[in-house]
């Protein structure tokens, strides 16, 4: 009897692990785009990340051979594992979680954080990426993830990285210049995986957007807050201010870009090739999109922001989380992936989004002029600083 109920455990288990919803699970919608495609001729690399780590931080690591910026878990802050990052040479990576690419159990896995964290220790260029994969190839390799990676070259590839092999796509081979991507892998089992909704409205999105003129602005205010739908009819941001407060409406965001568990938004602007003295910008929101703001931080400036880092939680991810409970007021299993719209704007003029949205459109501007010149390492620190004050400041006002 005690055997049965023991196999009964373990199969309960395995269900739950294998059946889990996907919004449980690692998701992530991404792109990689070609500097041919982009506003300013640099390769642009976006992550939305989603994750049951809600509480997030961006941290600057001074290491050999290369520093570097990254985001991470609130209580990971040695800089061991980052799950999007920049170093100082213009080398940037991201993933998403494959789960059609193949996988044995009795290998090691869920390592794509730490081996992100090597690599931006490690690796100046797209090439130095490829062959540290080849040589960690194996068992031990702890991989099961689609890896974004840009360069100061101008390079833009995505790699499907399993344990005991991989795939590489270029974007500047793909007729729009760019690759998107979520939750499956090309090379991985037709048909399988997760993130199909959002890989298709991310796609959408994109195809909107001017050809060989998406910028980092397009990005966030218009694809990573997204919460449209491929398969229902349910309103999109540009929606909502014909929606009226008196009649509450509400959407599901389970499979939509911006989701309950969507930890934060990063879109890295690469260096422009061939320019020496060319910089790079990570742009970084922390918090659900639809309640936060993004903020640009460098490694020239070698530390970041306290409103991006300071406590236990970021006092800017503290804000966000604290509005997120404004739109999302149930935290039920069956609920939370419901968020009510009509309170992030509508044709009262009561929501909060269109502030959010100002406020980030008046950095992205302070930002352009800021970078005409060039600066100290101390000059950029105090940049980066006002405009992650200012952010902070906006977010603590919204109630």
């Amino acid at each position: 009897m005690k055997s049965k109920v023991i196999a009964l455990v373990l199969l309960l288990l395995v269900l739950v692990f294998t059946q889990w919803p996907a919004e449980k699970r690692e998701g992530c919608t991404t792109a990689i785009i070609h500097g041919e495609a982009a506003a300013e001729g640099v390769p642009i690399l976006w992550k939305n990340r989603d994750t049951d780590f809600l509480s997030n931080k961006v941290i600057y690591v001074n290491e050999m051979p290369y520093s570097y910026i990254g985001l991470v878990n609130a209580k990971e802050t040695s800089g061991r594992w980052v799950y999007t990052g920049l170093n100082c040479e213009g080398f940037g990576i991201m993933n998403s979680v494959a789960y059609n690419l193949p996988k044995k159990s009795e290998e090691m896995q869920d390592l794509e954080g730490q081996i992100m964290a090597d690599a931006l220790r490690t690796c100046r260029t797209v090439d130095d990426f490829e062959a540290y994969i080849r040589k960690n190839l194996g068992e031990a390799l702890g991989s099961w993830a689609n890896y974004g990676v840009i360069d100061a070259r101008g390079n833009a590839v995505i790699f499907e990285v399993h344990n005991h092999g991989f795939k590489k796509y270029d974007a500047v081979d793909t007729p729009g210049k760019y690759l998107i991507n979520s939750n499956f892998s090309l090379s991985g089992e037709e048909g399988k995986g997760a993130g199909y909704l959002r890989y298709d409205r991310a796609s959408f999105l994109f195809k909107q957007l001017p050809a060989g003129k998406i910028s980092h602005q397009d990005i966030f205010q218009e694809i990573c807050r997204d919460f449209g739908h491929m398969l229902l009819d349910q309103p999109t941001l540009g929606d909502l201010k014909n929606l009226s407060l008196n009649k509450p409406v509400w959407v599901l965001s389970r499979d939509t870009i911006n989701r309950t568990n969507t930890s934060a938004a990063v879109v890295i602007c690469g260096k422009k090739p061939g320019e020496k003295d060319s910089i790079a910008t990570f742009w970084v929101l922390l918090g659900e999109p639809v309640t936060s703001i993004a903020v640009p931080v460098w490694l020239e400036a070698k530390e970041t922001p306290l409103p991006l880092y300071e406590g236990e939680t970021a006092p800017i991810c503290k804000e966000a989380l604290r509005i997120k409970k404004i739109i999302r007021p149930y935290p039920q299993q069956d609920k939370e992936n419901y968020m009510q719209v009509t309170l992030l704007d509508n044709k009262e003029n009561t929501g909060f989004l269109p502030l959010i949205l100002k406020t980030e459109k008046e950095i992205f501007q302070e930002t352009a002029q800021f970078l005409k010149t060039k600066h100290t390492g101390g000059e950029y620190a105090a940049f980066q600083t006002k405009m992650a004050q200012k952010a902070l400041e906006v977010l603590k006002r919204i109630e």
